[in-house]
């Protein structure tokens, strides 16, 4: 019975194929104009025939044709017909056709309103914002195909408002990453760094997207730890027609790849695969006490033999980078349902090498009248990365006439090596100069299964939606290793002044449980049509965490006859032995401070009503409930305290909403909408570990005394709408936090130690413009070039913490002299200004397609300084990036060339003090990389 079943079903896939083979197809859903609502069981005919389908319970359609031209007639009772003109179905090809549907003046009465067709997502895209709920901007994946972008951190940065950070992490409106929220197919998942609230953006391949949504304004359907924008990747469920897509790309950068003083290190032999087969394992048992050395001793040796001897940094020759992809989707009619299929893999490897970076510790002199800053510590090397990321996602979907069913899983893999020589000139009591050897290496990985289901009854007036999303994520640091020579007139030495060389290990695992459920009531109020949404959210977060921390020391050895090399030390001959006494040996021990397990536990209800008062004003009213739990078992870094299930934050909030949507015109809204939120500390940051940095030498300090930041969050918004996807749009914004989270520098005596904090409040004021213009206005030759420019100009004040030893009175106690101390500054993490620009040129009869696309973000300041330690800022990074794809010979086969940061900006972050030079607290060079690409569909 069962081979009868997949024989049936073979058979109907093939059978399908080829008809589809000689037709074509026109898809597209139906909504009602004005409201996010879709219509269900429209009419969708070709005119003059008796060809026709009705739309499903989510507004969908779709139409197999041969090829032809054909007008399109829309009919439903109490809607004005619409008829679309003109419309090119091509043997095989696929017509997206979506349709916005006007509630009739007179319900006795027939309108026409007749149109011609325009294929063009970006326009669907654009019709989902004029009509959303909520203030929001997106991208379509046609709009990320003419970017050129092979991931969506290099597409999505052309969004009003947003910013890239690191190449890989969205920002929006210039918030920092506390502020802006990741989610998939609108559930939240960790990312490859599970501290950030931001998924790592250039994991997910562009090919296997629908669209990018960056929500704006709060709902009450949405959570409630946003302030900034949420960020939903939304993937493909039901592919409109059969693709199969190959592509493969190599990148060349001349400051970083064919290098041959490249620096890395060995490492194992499934690197390449992005993780570690066990090379760099932890070799004793992580409870184990390690003996001190003595006579009688006999563990000690075979303890220090079972860590890796490799201390040194390798010079070696460096790759370009490449990538390499595929994808599948598809979908299926079984019977009167349909089934929908997606795939895609995808694998890059990256070297990247930094020469001559920097990193630096200044503080101000005690003396007030010295204004230059002095240093603590400077750093000048170079560093060598190369790292590994795969990805798979796989899903099915399954529609029937009232259900919908959909299955996604996730995993994505991380290995990234990291090897670092370079020199240290520390200037504290007495002057030491020392050279470092620092080799890291970091495994990660996400995996994410996403299960759910959409039900709808016989009129489709009440939907019931609920999904699962289950994720494990492991982060770990394997074998972490720092070598500190101090270079002195006797040669190379080790000493307990520059720090004996260090071994650790870093475990992370997380899993994280989400399940939602909502349900959606449509029904009649004031004689039109509303809707009545109401669902609840719970969220578990467990994370495990620990730090294994060794050195290495020695007895009865001069640590001069290493002559300056890491690998000697743990060489065979210079082992300590118990018949000699003498020699290198390992010693530390767990450290319970740095170890804790917490939990973090979300619930949330909500209910929103939308509704329509007369023709023109739509509203959106909604109110969540979340209650918030944080868990934390360990203890304090002197051991003094230990935590069992401690309740850190414990909090019942709620979370008002309104929007309030007034159509001008048929193409234009004024929008307003209030909402309040919230952001809430970290696992890491709500802990009591220090997490120590050695390649910047920096340590993270965790801050048991933080509570959750809450925002007032203010919006308005004038939009315009025009054809050909042309769009112009001013908004405002007001933010006003209570208890915002702040990384500040710890106290005045360790200014390597940075902690979260705190700050009493801040308002941030914001001001956003966008246009979207093609340039055929001017002249005819000129359609095919349009120009998109957005600017986002922002200013953000917060009052300082005042009291002994609290931020404003360690300023007014250190400041230079003729410096004014204001009680006011930036907020942490806030960007004054972004600018994003594009001009763009399409021309799809020959397949062509190019780019060029500016992006700048403001100085923001990333550190918060104390007392003698100044104020950290990232400075601007000018992002000018060049586009090229050209489909050949069938359109088939696509080549695009690209090339990145044209203008050979660097990425610097620097000390600012009154009266002072800036001074480098990070500079790093990412010179011009140059990218050619093939890709091929059948």
């Amino acid at each position: 019975m069962l081979k009868r079943i997949l024989f049936l079903l073979f058979g109907n896939v093939c059978l399908s194929s080829m008809l589809f083979a000689q037709q074509g197809r026109i898809v597209g859903t139906v909504s009602e104009s004005g409201t996010t609502e879709n219509l269900s069981g429209v009419s969708v005919a070709v005119k003059g025939s008796t060809i026709g389908v009705a739309t499903d319970f989510e507004g969908d359609y779709s139409l197999e044709l041969a090829p032809g031209i054909y007008t399109i007639v829309y009919s439903f009772i109490g809607y004005e017909t619409k008829e679309v003109e003109s419309v090119e179905v091509k043997a095989g090809d696929v017509v997206h056709l979506d349709v916005a549907m006007v509630v009739s003046a007179d319900m006795l009465g027939e309108v026409v309103v007749t149109t011609t067709a325009r294929q063009n997502t970006e326009i669907s895209l654009l019709n989902m914002q004029r009509n959303a709920s909520t203030l929001m901007d997106g991208l379509s994946l046609q709009s990320i195909n003419r970017s050129g972008a092979s991931s969506i951190a290099s597409a999505v940065r052309v969004v009003p408002g947003v910013s890239i950070q690191d190449g890989k992490f969205v920002y929006v409106r210039g918030l920092g990453d506390r502020y802006t929220k990741s989610i998939l197919n609108g559930m939240d998942i960790p990312g490859l760094d599970p501290d950030k609230n931001t998924v790592q953006m250039d994991i997910f391949p562009t090919n296997i997207l629908e669209n990018i949504v960056v929500v704006k304004s709060a709902s009450a359907e949405l959570p409630a730890d946003f302030t900034g924008g949420v960020v939903d990747v939304v993937t493909k469920d039901f592919p409109t027609q059969r693709q199969f897509n190959i592509s493969i790309s190599g990148g060349f950068n001349p400051d970083m790849h064919f290098k041959n003083n490249y620096l890395s290190y060995a490492g194992g032999g499934t690197d390449f695969l992005g993780f570690d087969d066990g090379t760099r394992k932890l070799p004793i048992s992580s409870s184990m006490t390690i003996p001190s050395p003595a006579g009688d001793n006999g563990t000690l040796e075979g303890i220090t033999r079972s860590f890796n001897p490799i201390m040194a940094a390798d010079r070696q020759n460096s790759f370009a980078d490449f990538s390499i992809g595929a994808n599948y989707g598809n979908q299926y009619n079984i019977g009167v349902n349909k089934l929908g299929v997606i795939a895609s893999i995808e694998y890059k490897n990256t070297t990247t090498f930094y020469e001559g970076f920097r990193n630096g510790v200044y503080q101000k002199p005690e003396n007030n009248s010295e204004l230059e800053l002095r240093s603590d510590r400077t750093r000048w090397g170079d560093l060598g990365v190369r790292g590994v990321l795969g990805s798979v996602l796989a899903g099915i979907s399954y529609k029937t006439e009232r259900s919908k069913y959909v299955l996604n899983l996730l995993h994505i893999q991380n290995g990234e090596s990291r090897a670092a020589l370079f020199d240290q000139r520390t200037e504290i009591s007495n002057v030491i100069n020392v050279v470092k050897n620092n080799l890291e290496y970091t495994q990660r990985s996400v995996s994410n299964l996403q299960l759910g289901g959409k039900h709808t009854n016989s009129d489709a007036s009440f939907t019931t939606e609920w999904k699962l999303s289950p994720t494990l994520a492991k982060v770990y640091d394997k074998d972490v290793r720092l070598t500190t020579f101090i270079v002195g007139s006797n040669g190379y030495t080790i000493g307990s002044d520059a720090g004996f060389p260090n071994r650790v290990w870093r475990d992370l695992d997380e899993m994280n449980l989400v399940g939602k459920l909502d349900f959606t009531k449509k029904y009649q109020l004031f004689a039109q049509g509303a809707s009545l949404k109401f669902g609840g959210l719970y969220s578990y977060k467990q994370r495990d965490y620990s730090i294994q921390s060794y050195n290495i020391a020695y007895r009865a050895v001069s640590t001069g006859d290493l002559n300056g090399d890491p690998n000697a030390i743990l060489a065979d001959e210079n082992v300590w032995t118990p018949e000699t006494n003498s020699g290198y040996f390992v010693r530390g021990n767990f450290q319970p401070a740095n170890t804790f397990d917490a939990t973090q536990l979300t619930a949330a209800i909500y209910v929103s009503n939308e509704a329509k008062i007369g023709d023109r004003l739509r509203t959106v009213i909604g109110l969540r409930a979340e209650q918030f739990t944080s868990l934390l078992t360990g203890q304090n870094s002197t051991g003094t305290i230990n935590y069992d299930n401690e309740k850190t934050i414990e909090k019942l909030d709620l979370f008002p909403s309104a929007n309030l949507i007034y159509a001008l015109t048929a193409q234009s809204n004024v929008r307003v909408a209030y909402s309040r939120t919230t952001a809430r500390p970290t696992f890491k940051e709500i802990s009591p570990v220090q997490i120590a940095d050695l390649l910047t030498d920096l340590t993270f300090l965790g801050n048991l005394d933080l509570k959750p930041t809450y925002i007032n969050n203010i919006d308005v918004r004038y939009e315009l709408f025009g054809d050909n996807a042309q769009l112009f749009a001013l908004s405002g914004f007001y933010k006003r936090f209570k208890d915002p989270i702040e990384l500040v520098a710890y106290s005045n005596i360790a200014p390597t130690n940075v902690t979260p904090r705190n700050a009493p409040e801040a308002d941030v004021f914001g001001v956003e413009l966008e246009g979207r213009k093609n340039l055929g206005f001017i002249s005819d030759g000129l359609e095919k070039l349009s120009v998109n420019v957005n600017v986002s100009f922002i200013e953000s004040r917060i009052a300082m913490s005042k009291g002994l030893g609290m931020e404003y009175d360690s300023r007014l106690m250190f400041a230079r002299e003729g410096e004014v101390i204001d009680d006011t500054r930036q907020l942490q993490g806030q960007s004054p200004y972004l600018i994003n620009a594009g001009l763009n040129y399409n021309n799809s009869d020959i397949g062509l397609e190019t780019g060029l696309f500016y992006n700048v973000q403001g100085k923001t300041l990333e550190v918060v300084g104390l007392a003698q330690n100044p104020d950290v800022y990232v400075q601007p990074f000018h992002s000018l990036n060049f586009n090229f794809s050209k489909k050949l010979g069938s359109q088939r086969g696509t080549i695009s060339v690209k090339v990145e940061n044209i203008l050979d900006d660097n990425r610097e972050s620097l000390y600012e003090s009154y009266g002072a030079a800036k001074q480098a607290f990070q500079f790093r060079n990412p010179g011009r990389n140059f990218s050619l690409g093939y890709s091929w569909s059948f």
